[in-house]
C-alpha cells in the first residue's frame, strides 16, 4: 500500500498512514453517533505505529460498553474528529476514513454495532454485519 494522507477541515492537523489497514468498517454505536453528529462513523483501523501526525490534537476519553477507555482525537480547532483508539486493541488506531484526502481508498468490509443502528440505514450486500463488536476466537 502506499501511503495515504489526510487532515481535518480547517487543515491545522494533518497525517499520514504508512501501514496496511486492519480492518475497515461501519460503526453504528451511539458513541460514534454522538461523537460525529451522524448516524455512524466510518473508520479504517491501521497499527499505530503506522499513523504520522503533524499538527496538535485534542483527546477525549470516554468509555465504551466494554467499560474500557475509547480515546478520541480531533482537531482543537475545526473540532474534526481523525481518530480514536480503543483499550480493547492496544496499537491499533482508528482513523475517520472522511478526514482521508482520498477516502475512495477505506472499502469497507463490515457493520458493527447494528444493534444501534438507525432503521432507515440500509447495509449493502455481501458485507458482514454484527449487533455489537465481533471478537476474535
Amino acid at each position: 500500500m502506499s501511503d495515504l494522507q489526510g487532515g481535518c477541515l480547517c487543515g491545522k492537523v494533518r497525517y499520514t498512514v504508512s501501514a496496511d489497514p486492519v480492518f475497515s468498517g461501519v460503526c453504528h454505536c451511539k458513541n460514534c453517533q454522538k461523537g460525529t453528529g451522524s448516524a455512524f462513523s466510518v473508520v479504517m483501523a491501521v497499527p499505530s505505529s503506522g499513523v504520522a501526525v503533524t499538527g496538535t490534537l485534542t483527546s477525549y476519553v470516554g468509555k465504551g460498553d466494554s467499560g474500557k477507555d475509547i480515546t478520541k482525537r480531533f482537531c482543537p480547532n475545526c473540532g474534526s474528529p481523525i481518530s480514536s483508539e480503543a483499550a480493547l486493541m492496544p496499537g491499533v488506531t482508528m482513523i475517520e476514513v472522511g478526514t482521508l484526502d482520498d477516502p475512495s481508498a477505506a472499502k469497507p468490509t463490515m457493520h458493527i454495532y447494528c444493534r444501534s443502528k438507525m432503521d432507515w440505514m440500509p447495509i449493502p450486500e455481501g458485507v458482514g454485519t454484527f449487533p455489537t463488536m465481533p471478537m476474535p476466537g
